[in-house]
C-alpha cells in the first residue's frame, strides 16, 4: 500500500522504541511493570461500571488540545492523574479519557485499542492537515521532486497492513470535517482514504498555521467534505467554454503575430476559468466591484477574456494601433506597450449580475502594482460607503519568482490588517511557472513554496495543480468564499507551467533543457479536460466543435473589424472624473482664499478641546498658543496652515487622507493632529470635529507601517479613485522616500503620459540642511526635476543659441518634463503650463503659501502630482509665520490680486521695491530655508543694494515671474543660491531655464549666472556638525560680499 513506507528516520525509530510494547491489538491480560500499565493496558469495564459519554466540549475551551501530546510519558501521567482525580486535567483531556472509556467498554469491535492508539490515529490526522500538501499531486509536468514527510506515514504511529480493515475509535469532538460527523468508530482504510482525497489530491492546502480556530474549521469542512467536488454538465460546459476561449486566443495571437511579445499564458491557461468562476461566485456573495492588478504574463488574455476589452482593440494595438481621435483636447500621451494597459468594463455573472471590473495599469515592475491596487480597492470603499468591506474587492495575479523574491509582496501583506489600509481582504493568485525568466526555484528562493511569505499573517494558501481544471475553479471559489466570510487575504497558488519562454521569442531550452523537453510533449489543460469529458460522457466531440468553431469565428471577425478600429472614446476617466481636464485642454485659475469668517469657525474648532480631555501639558500650551494664533489673527505656524487647509477643503465637501510613517505627532513635533488623553490614553482628533456628524473617515490622518514602497503605493492608488479628495504622503525625512522610488518613476512621474491616468497625489518630503548628517539633511531635491547632470552644448531649432559648460541637466533625462530651452505661454488667460508637465515641485517657505499649494491642488480642473519639499526648522522659525490675512478672500489683503488670493509661485524681494530698481547690484534668487538665513545676515548688514527672491514653485519654471524681477533689476548681478552641493539640489536644473529666461530679455548667458552654495560632492552632507556651520555661514557671508560673485567661474 502507498499509504506505507519504510523508513530509518530517527524519529521513526524513537517513536517505534516507545511503542514496542504496545504492538499487539489483540485484547489480552498482560503483566508490565505498574509504572506503564496506565497508557498501555486495555481497560475492561462492565456496562454498570462504566463512565458515562459526556456531551462534547466546545472547542472554543478546548485549551491544551489533545492533538498537542505527542510523548507516551506524557500521556501516562495525564491519564494517572486523570483516574485520580478528573478534575486535576483540562476539560479537553477528561473529555479523551472519558470518550474512550465509555465507547470502549460499549463497543466490542475496537476493545483492542488503547489510548494511545487513538492518539496516535489523531496525530495522523493531524499530520495530514498540516503536511498532507507535500504529498500533494501538484507538479502538471511531475518534475518536482519532493521528500514526503515521515509524519504522514502511519508506520511511524505503530500501524501496518494488518490494521487496515480495524475499527478505530476517533471521538466526538465537534471538530470541523469528518471528525464532526457522528461516525467516532471508522475503519483504518477509511480514515486514510479520506485523508488522501482530501490533502493529497490536486489540491494542496496550507492552513494549520493559522491560529484560529473557527477558521481552521471552516476549512476543516471545506476541505474533508466526504463528496468530493462534482459539476453538473451544465456547469461542466460553461468551464469547457471559458477553457475554450483560453486557449483559442492564445493560438490566435501565435498565428497572427508569430515574432511579437506578448507574454502569453500557454500552459496556465486555467487562470481565465478559474478568475471568472471567483468573480461569479464573488458576485453571488456580494461584491459589486473588483480591482485587479497583474504584471505582464497572461496579461491580454484578462484583458480580453475576463474584464472583456474589446479584442479587435487589443488585435489593433498588436497592428501598431492609432491614437485616438475626433475629441477636441483628448491628450494621448505617450501610450506604453500592449501588455501593459488597463481598461475596466462591467461584466454580467454566470448568476445573473453584474460586477464591475478594473484591471490596473502596471509598468514592467512586476510587483510595484500590488499597493496601487490595494489602495484603490480602499478608495473605492470609502466613496461606496462600503463599511464591512464586502462590496469592493481587490485581486492580485502574481508571478512565482516576483511573489518570493520582490519585497513589496510583503509590504502589502504587511497593510491588509491594519486599521486604516485593510480592505477587507484581498485574493492574490500565483501564477506559478516553476522557473522565473530563467532562473530555477532553488537559486529564486529559500523557502519551500514561493508563497511562504504569506504564512507570515493568518491566511490560508491553496496549491492547486494548473492541468486541474475543475480542482482550479474549486480553489478560487473557495477563495472568494473565504474572502467573503473572514475578510482577510486569500492565496491561490496555480502550479502550472511557461509552454514557451520568458517571451515567445525566447528560447528557454539554453536554461531549462529537461523541462522542455517534457513541455514538448505535454498536452494542453485543455486536451486533458476535453478528454475527461469525453471519458464521462457528460460532453460529446461535436460539443467540443461547435464551441470551438463559435470561438474561432467570433475571433477571425473581430481581427477583421481591427483593421478599421480607431479609438474614440477615452475610457480612463470614471463618473467622479467627468468634466476633469486633459493637458490640451485649458483649465481656468480658481481663487484658493476663504472666506475670513469660515476661517475663524474652522479655526476655533481645531484648535478647542473638550473640557473632559486632558492632553500633555507641553500639547495643552500648544493649543492654547494656537487658539491665541486664530483670534488674533498673528503668527500663524506652520501646523496652524497646513490644519487650515485640511480643515476648510472638509467643509467644501473633500476628502482629506493624510499617511506615513509617524504622521500623527509629526516626525518634528509639530503636527499634533491626534492627542492621547494623559489618563485614559482615549484619543482626540480635532479635524474629526470640523462639521456636525461629520463622517469619522472624512479626515483619516494615519501613522502607517515602517514601508514607504508599499504606503506610496497604497496612497497613490487612493488618489486615482477620486478628484475630490486630497491625498497625502509624507516621508519621515525626505531622503527616505529613495525607499520607493519605483513608484515615482513608474507611476507618479509618468502614469498620466503613459497610461492617461491622472493623479493629484501631494508628497512631503522633509528636507533641509540643518547639521543632521547625510541620511537627514536632503531629499533629493535634484531627483525629482532631474535624473543625472551632463555637462553639453544644447540649443533648439529656432531658438537663441546658448553655450553651457556647466553641469547642466539634459532634458532627455528630466523626471520633470518642461522643456527648459522654449518659454511656454505665460498669459494667465492662457496658461496650461502645469497642465502640461508631468508634476509640480516646490519649495515653500511660508504657512500661508503652504496653505494656498494644498488647496490649489484641489481647486481647479485637473489634476496633478504635487512635491513638496516641506521644512523641518523653518516649521519653529519665528520668521517663518503669517497672518490669517494671508489667507482669506477679502479686497486688498496681502497676497489678493485681480484673480483673488492664491498660490505664490515666487516671492518677491519684501523691501517694498519698485517696479525699477537699478541701484540694486546683486539679485539672489534662492528657494527654501535658506531665504531667511542670508536675509537675517542682510538685515545685519544694513545691505540695500541687494533684492532676494524666493522661487517657491521649482517645477514648472515661473518664467513670467522670474523675467519680472530681471526686469525690475536691470544692473544686478544675477545669483542662484542654494543650501546644497552644486551637482544636487535645484541648480542644475533652474540654470538652463534661467538662462532661457535670460536670454530672451538680453541679460547675457550662461556665464552670467553665478553660483552660492557647496561645493560637488558625492555625500548630501557632511556628517560634523562643526563642519555644516563653517560650510553654511561662508555661503550665507558669500551671498553678501561686496565683491562680484566669480563662481563657477
Amino acid at each position: 500500500m502507498t499509504w506505507f513506507r519504510a523508513g530509518s528516520s530517527v524519529a521513526k525509530l524513537a517513536i517505534r522504541r516507545t511503542l514496542s510494547e504496545s504492538r499487539s491489538y489483540v485484547a489480552r491480560a498482560r503483566t508490565i511493570p505498574p509504572q506503564r500499565r496506565y497508557i498501555h493496558t486495555t481497560v475492561f469495564k462492565s456496562k454498570a461500571q462504566a463512565a458515562p459519554v459526556p456531551r462534547p466540549v466546545p472547542l472554543s475551551k478546548l485549551t491544551d488540545s489533545f492533538l498537542d501530546g505527542t510523548s507516551s510519558v506524557y500521556l501516562e501521567e495525564l491519564q494517572r492523574a486523570w483516574e485520580a482525580d478528573p478534575d486535576s486535567v483540562d476539560e479537553s483531556w477528561d473529555n479523551f479519557f472519558r470518550n474512550f472509556v465509555g465507547t470502549a467498554a460499549t463497543s466490542p469491535g475496537i476493545s483492542g485499542q488503547t489510548i494511545q492508539e487513538s492518539m496516535r490515529l489523531l496525530l495522523l490526522v493531524r499530520a495530514y492537515q498540516v503536511n498532507g500538501h507535500m504529498k500533494a499531486k501538484l507538479d502538471p509536468l511531475g518534475l518536482e521532486e519532493r521528500e514526503v514527510p515521515d509524519d504522514l506515514d502511519p508506520a511511524l504511529y505503530g500501524l501496518g497492513e494488518a490494521d487496515l480493515d480495524r475499527e478505530f475509535f476517533l471521538g466526538v469532538w465537534r471538530m470541523a470535517g469528518f471528525l464532526s460527523e457522528n461516525r467516532p468508530i471508522q475503519t483504518l482504510r477509511a480514515i486514510l482514504t479520506r485523508l488522501e482525497q482530501a490533502y493529497c489530491g490536486s489540491i494542496g492546502y496550507e492552513y494549520m498555521h493559522i491560529a484560529d480556530r473557527e477558521k481552521c474549521n471552516w476549512l476543516r469542512d471545506k476541505i474533508e467534505t466526504p463528496t468530493p467536488m462534482q459539476y453538473n454538465r451544465q456547469r461542466r460546459e460553461v468551464i469547457l467554454d471559458r477553457l475554450i476561449w483560453s486557449t483559442q486566443f492564445e493560438n490566435f495571437l501565435a498565428t497572427k503575430w508569430t515574432a511579437a511579445k506578448r507574454f502569453g499564458l500557454e500552459g496556465g491557461e486555467t487562470l481565465i476559468p478559474g478568475m471568472k468562476e471567483m468573480f461569479d461566485r464573488s458576485a453571488d456573495l456580494g461584491v459589486e466591484s473588483i480591482v485587479i492588478g497583474m504584471s505582464h504574463r497572461g496579461r491580454l488574455n484578462v484583458l480580453g477574456n475576463v474584464v472583456r476589452k474589446p479584442l479587435r482593440q487589443i488585435f489593433s494595438e498588436f497592428s501598431g494601433g492609432t491614437k485616438p481621435v475626433d475629441e477636441v483636447g483628448l491628450y494621448t500621451g505617450t501610450g506604453d506597450v500592449k501588455y501593459h494597459l488597463g481598461t475596466s468594463y462591467d461584466r454580467p455573472t454566470r448568476g445573473g449580475k453584474r460586477i464591475h471590473l478594473s484591471l490596473v495599469a502596471n509598468p514592467s515592475h512586476l510587483e510595484a502594482v500590488d499597493p496601487v491596487v490595494v489602495g484603490k480597492t480602499r478608495a473605492k470603499q470609502y466613496y461606496a460607503n462600503d463599511a464591512d468591506r464586502t462590496k469592493n474587492m481587490g485581486v492580485l495575479i502574481h508571478g512565482d519568482g516576483s511573489f518570493a523574491g520582490q519585497g513589496v509582496v510583503y509590504e502589502t501583506l504587511h497593510l491588509s490588517a491594519l486599521p486604516n489600509y485593510t480592505t477587507g481582504g484581498t485574493i492574490h493568485i500565483v501564477v506559478n511557472n516553476q522557473v522565473a525568466f530563467t532562473t530555477d526555484p532553488k537559486a529564486g528562493r529559500s523557502s519551500q513554496y514561493c508563497t511562504d511569505v504569506a504564512k507570515a499573517l493568518n491566511v490560508p494558501i491553496f496549491h492547486v495543480n494548473g492541468d486541474d481544471m475543475e480542482a482550479v475553479v474549486h480553489v478560487c471559489e473557495l477563495a472568494a468564499e473565504w474572502r467573503q466570510t473572514f475578510h482577510t487575504d486569500v492565496v491561490v497558488d496555480i502550479v502550472c507551467y511557461r509552454r514557451f519562454g520568458h517571451n515567445e521569442i525566447d528560447e528557454p531550452s539554453f536554461t531549462q533543457p529537461k523541462m522542455y523537453k517534457v513541455i514538448r510533449n505535454h498536452p494542453s489543460a485543455l486536451e486533458i479536460y476535453e478528454n475527461k469529458l469525453l471519458e464521462s460522457g457528460q460532453v460529446t466531440k461535436k460539443d467540443i466543435e461547435k464551441i470551438q468553431s463559435k470561438v474561432n469565428s467570433i475571433l477571425n471577425d473581430e481581427f477583421l473589424a481591427s483593421k478599421d478600429y480607431i479609438t474614440k472614446r477615452r475610457d480612463w476617466l470614471s463618473a467622479y472624473w467627468s468634466g476633469f481636464k486633459s493637458p490640451e485642454q485649458l483649465s481656468r485659475i480658481r481663487n484658493t482664499g476663504v472666506n475670513p469668517e469660515i476661517l475663524k469657525n474652522v479655526g476655533k474648532a481645531i484648535t478647542t478641546l473638550p473640557d473632559t480631555f486632558k492632553p500633555h501639558r507641553a500639547v495643552k500650551k500648544i493649543f492654547s498658543e494656537r487658539s491665541k494664533m486664530i483670534e488674533t489673527g498673528e503668527g500663524i505656524d506652520w501646523a496652524v496652515g497646513e490644519a487650515l487647509a485640511f480643515a476648510t477643503l472638509l467643509i467644501e465637501g473633500n476628502h482629506v487622507r493624510l499617511s506615513g510613517q509617524d504622521v500623527e505627532r509629526g516626525t518634528f513635533s509639530h503636527r499634533h493632529s491626534v492627542l492621547h488623553d494623559q489618563e485614559t490614553g482615549e484619543k482626540y482628533c480635532p479635524l474629526d470635529h470640523v462639521m456636525m456628524n461629520q463622517n469619522e473617515e472624512m479626515f483619516t490622518v494615519s501613522n502607517s507601517s515602517l514601508s514607504e514602497f508599499g504606503v506610496l503605493g497604497f496612497e497613490l492608488g487612493y488618489s486615482m479613485e477620486n478628484p475630490n479628495s486630497l491625498v497625502l504622503w509624507e516621508a519621515q525625512f525626505g531622503d527616505f522616500a529613495n525607499g520607493a522610488h519605483v513608484i515615482f518613476d513608474q507611476f507618479v512621474s509618468s502614469g498620466e503620459a503613459k497610461w492617461l491616468r491622472q493623479s493629484g497625489l501631494v508628497v512631503l518630503l522633509p528636507h533641509g540642511y540643518d547639521g543632521q548628517g547625510p541620511e537627514h539633511s536632503s531629499a533629493r531635491l535634484e531627483r525629482f526635476l532631474q535624473y543625472k547632470d551632463l555637462s553639453f552644448y544644447h540649443a533648439l531649432p529656432e531658438t537663441p543659441v546658448v553655450q553651457f559648460d556647466l553641469f547642466f541637466s539634459d532634458p532627455l533625462t528630466d523626471m520633470s518634463d518642461d522643456n527648459p530651452y522654449a518659454i511656454p505661454e505665460m498669459d494667465p488667460t492662457l496658461r496650461k503650463q502645469i497642465q502640461e508637465c508631468n508634476w509640480q515641485v516646490v519649495n515653500v517657505t511660508t504657512p500661508a503659501n503652504y496653505f494656498h499649494v494644498l488647496r490649489r491642488q484641489i481647486n481647479r480642473e485637473f489634476r496633478k502630482p504635487l512635491i513638496v519639499m516641506s521644512p523641518k526648522n523653518l516649521l519653529r522659525h519665528k520668521e517663518c509665520k503669517s497672518n490669517l490675512s494671508e489667507f482669506d478672500d477679502v479686497q486688498g489683503h496681502p497676497g489678493f490680486d485681480k484673480q483673488g488670493t492664491r498660490f505664490k509661485r515666487l516671492i518677491k524681494d519684501q523691501n517694498d521695491h519698485s517696479d525699477l530698481e537699478e541701484g540694486i547690484r546683486r539679485l539672489i534668487l534662492c528657494s527654501g530655508k535658506v531665504y531667511y538665513e542670508i536675509d537675517e545676515e542682510r538685515k545685519k548688514l544694513g545691505s540695500k543694494d541687494i533684492a532676494i527672491c524666493r522661487v517657491e514653485q521649482l517645477c514648472p519654471f515661473p518664467y513670467d515671474l522670474v523675467q519680472r524681477e530681471l526686469k525690475r533689476y536691470p544692473n544686478a548681478e544675477i545669483v542662484w543660491c542654494q543650501e546644497e552641493p552644486m551637482n544636487m539640489g535645484a541648480y542644475t536644473y533652474i540654470a538652463p531655464r534661467l538662462c532661457t529666461a535670460m536670454t530672451a530679455l538680453g541679460r547675457g548667458t550662461s556665464d552670467d549666472i553665478k553660483y552660492i552654495g557647496r561645493a560637488p560632492s558625492a555625500a548630501t552632507a557632511t556628517g560634523f556638525y562643526g563642519v555644516h556651520v563653517k560650510e553654511q555661514t561662508d555661503l550665507v557671508q558669500k551671498a553678501m560680499q561686496a565683491e562680484p560673485i566669480n563662481y563657477p567661474r
